[in-house]
C-alpha cells in the first residue's frame, strides 16, 4: 500500500501553503466583518464577499482550481483521491477557504454526480458552469417528516405528466440554498411508491429558478446561520421540469445517492482533519503563553496529555483516510466502503474531541468569535449526522465484519 503523494501533489501542497497564509488567514476576520456588513448596510446577509470573489482569480492562475474531481475530461487538473487530500486537509483550516478554490461542498458532490451520470447535454448544462465556479448548486435529500438516516424513507413525489415531472415535498438542511447564485437543485424524491424499496427513487436537475419552488427559511446549527453559504428549508409544490431533468433513469435514485455519497463522505473527512490540525495548532499557541499558578499551561501534565492525544487521534484519522483515498483510486468506491465509513465515523470525533480541547485552553474566548473554534466546534458536530448518521456507518461496519465470519458456516 503506497500512500507517496505525486511531485504534482507536493508542488500543489507548497502553493497551497503560501495561498493560505497570503491571502486567507489575514482575511479570516475581514470576511466575517464584510458578512456582517451586508447583512446591517444592505439588509442581506446572504450576498457573495467580495473577499472570496476576489482570491478566485489568484486561485485559479496558481492552478490550485478543481483540484477534487479525478478522471474528468472537463476538469483536467483533477487529482486522484489520495493526491487531492492533503490539499483538502489544508483547505479545510478556514471554513470559508475550499469556495475560494471551487472545492466546496455540496458543490463539489454534485459536480461528481453529474460527471458520473448526467448526459452530455446535461453536463454542457450544469457541469461546465459549476466547474467554472459561475454558479453554485444544492443538493435536496433530507426532509423534515421522516428519518432521513434511510434515504428510502423520503416522501417527495416525483410523478410522470407527459413530457415533464411534477415535484411536490419538503426538504430541509439543503446547504448552499441560501446562496443566491445558487442556480440548481439535485432533488431526490419517489417516482414509484410501490417498486422495490431501492428502486422507488429518482434524482432530478431541477433549475432554482422553477415556479413553484420556496426557500421558507434559513436553519441556523447551534446559532449560525452560516451565512452567505447557510442550510435551508425548502418546499417544492407542484415543480414542473421536462422530462430530460432526469438523471440515470427513474429508479436509479438510491444508487446514485450511494455512488455520490462516497467521495463527498471522504472529503469532509479531509477537511475535518485540517480543522483538527488548526485546533491543535491555536491550542500549543495558547497553552505556551499563558501562566496559571507559576507554570505556563504548556508545562502542566494534563495539557502534555491532551496534546499527545490529540496528535495520536489526528494521525490516525489522517491516516485511514488516506487508506480509504488509496482504495477508491485502486480498487473503487465500492470496495473500499467499509474504510470510509470508518472514516466517516472516526474523524468528525477526531476532530471535535481536539476542538473541545482547545476551546477548554482558550477559556472564555474559546467560545466567542473572536477565535475560529466555536463555530468551528458548530460546524464540526454536524458531520456526525450529515452524509448519515455515525450509527448508520458503524451498522454498515459491523454488517461488513460479520458478514466475514457468515460464509465459514
Amino acid at each position: 500500500m503506497d500512500f507517496e503523494y505525486s511531485p504534482r501533489c507536493r508542488q500543489l501542497q507548497q502553493t497551497l501553503l503560501s495561498f493560505m497564509e497570503q491571502h486567507v488567514y489575514p482575511n479570516e476576520l475581514s470576511y466575517k466583518h464584510e458578512v456582517e456588513r451586508n447583512g446591517n448596510q444592505h439588509g442581506n446577509r446572504w450576498l457573495p464577499t467580495a473577499i472570496v470573489e476576489q482570491l478566485k482569480p489568484l486561485a485559479r492562475a496558481q492552478g490550485l482550481w478543481n483540484l477534487f474531481l479525478p478522471k474528468s475530461r472537463r476538469a483536467p487538473e483533477g487529482l486522484s483521491n489520495l493526491d487531492y487530500a492533503p490539499l483538502c486537509e489544508i483547505m479545510g483550516k478556514v471554513g470559508w477557504a475550499p469556495e475560494v478554490f471551487n472545492c466546496n461542498a455540496p458543490d463539489t458532490g454534485n459536480m461528481e454526480t453529474i460527471e458520473r451520470y448526467g448526459t452530455e447535454a446535461q453536463k454542457d448544462s450544469w457541469l461546465a458552469p459549476l466547474l467554472r465556479g459561475e454558479i453554485r448548486s444544492a443538493f435536496a435529500m433530507t426532509e423534515p417528516g421522516v428519518a432521513s438516516s434511510d434515504a428510502t424513507n423520503i416522501e417527495t413525489r416525483i410523478e410522470r405528466d407527459g413530457d415533464e415531472y411534477l415535484i411536490n415535498g419538503k426538504k430541509w438542511w439543503i446547504s448552499g440554498a441560501g446562496d443566491p447564485r445558487c442556480a440548481l437543485y439535485i432533488v431526490m424524491g419517489k417516482t414509484d411508491f410501490s417498486a422495490p424499496r431501492h428502486l422507488q427513487q429518482s434524482m432530478l436537475l431541477v433549475p432554482a429558478a422553477t415556479p413553484g419552488i420556496t426557500v421558507t427559511r434559513p436553519l441556523p446549527v447551534f446559532g449560525y446561520d452560516d451565512a452567505p453559504h447557510g442550510h435551508c428549508e425548502i418546499v417544492f409544490e407542484d415543480v414542473r421540469v421536462p422530462a430530460s431533468a432526469m438523471l440515470l433513469g427513474e429508479g436509479r435514485g438510491f444508487e446514485i445517492a450511494q455512488g455520490r455519497l462516497g467521495p463527498g463522505r471522504i472529503h469532509h473527512c479531509m477537511r475535518a482533519i485540517g480543522v483538527a490540525e488548526r485546533a491543535l495548532e491555536l491550542m500549543c499557541q495558547r497553552l505556551a503563553s499563558r501562566t496559571a499558578f507559576g507554570r505556563t499551561l504548556a508545562e502542566q501534565g494534563v495539557w502534555r496529555e491532551r496534546i499527545a492525544e490529540a496528535r495520536i487521534g489526528i494521525d490516525t484519522a489522517r491516516l485511514l483516510t488516506l487508506k480509504a483515498a488509496y482504495m477508491m483510486d485502486t480498487v473503487g468506491n465500492k470496495l473500499a466502503q467499509a474504510e470510509i465509513a470508518m472514516i466517516k465515523v472516526l474523524a468528525p470525533n477526531v476532530a471535535q474531541q481536539v476542538l473541545d480541547w482547545a476551546i477548554q485552553a482558550h477559556g472564555a474566548a474559546g467560545v466567542s468569535d473572536d477565535f475560529p473554534l466555536a463555530q468551528q466546534w458548530a460546524g464540526n458536530r454536524t458531520l456526525r449526522l450529515a452524509d448519515g448518521p455515525d450509527e448508520v456507518h458503524r451498522n454498515a461496519i459491523a454488517k461488513l465484519e460479520l458478514a466475514k465470519y457468515q460464509t465459514r458456516h
